[in-house]
């Protein structure tokens, strides 16, 4: 079980049909509102966390190979991921 830190009181004003959707993924969960918008933003920072730390494997990766063909995988992948998909 995750160990509970402090709670903080946040108002977040959500768009009505992200509110709707958030209320109807609690009812299907049988969970709070609150609850799903803790866990969907939990998920998402969990996401941004794998994405910057695969940036910076590419990175390293880019760093280390010398081959002209990888690198330039390597180099779009990179891009693509800084400027979206192209």
């Amino acid at each position: 079980m995750k160990s509970q830190t402090k709670s903080v009181r946040q108002s977040v004003s959500l768009p009505s049909s992200l509110a709707m959707r958030v209320r109807h993924l609690a009812e299907k969960r049988k969970a709070s509102a609150n609850r799903v918008l803790v866990d969907l933003i939990e998920a998402g920072l969990r996401s941004k966390d794998a994405e910057k730390e695969y940036f910076f494997s590419l990175t390293s990766q880019l760093a280390a190979i010398h081959r002209s063909r990888e690198r330039r995988r390597i180099k779009k992948e990179l891009a693509r991921i800084t400027f979206g998909a192209q």
